[in-house]
């Protein structure tokens, strides 16, 4: 079993900045891909970005400029810094790994973008 044990978030104001961090455990051999996915009320759950283990990494459209996803492979943790934040950026942010071609989610942390 995998374990992603996900820090961070909170309230800020807009133009403001946070950090995510996600840390994974248990049977991780063959970690690959992960990611951040966010999910606002009433809305379905869209990819926010990934990073493989090699360090590539993909954004969406939306958080393109603004966020910033990284990885340390040596303590299996990615990390998400989100800088001049929107209202519409506010959502439960879950991380995502895959290993081995199995996908698993974390419990989700709360980000909230309000004056």
């Amino acid at each position: 079993q995998v374990q992603l044990v996900e820090s961070g978030g909170g309230l800020v104001q807009p133009g403001g900045s946070l950090g995510l961090s996600c840390t994974a455990s248990g049977s991780i051999f063959g970690l690959n891909n992960m990611g951040w996915y966010r999910q606002a009320p009433g809305k379905q759950r869209e990819l926010v970005a990934f990073i493989t283990s090699e360090g590539s990494s993909t954004y969406a459209d939306a958080v393109k400029g603004r966020f910033t996803i990284s990885r340390d492979n040596a303590k299996n943790t990615v990390y998400l810094q989100m800088n001049s934040l929107k209202p519409e950026d506010t959502a439960v942010y879950h991380c995502h790994a895959r290993v081995m071609f199995i996908s698993y989610w974390g419990q989700g942390t709360q980000v909230t973008v309000s004056s």
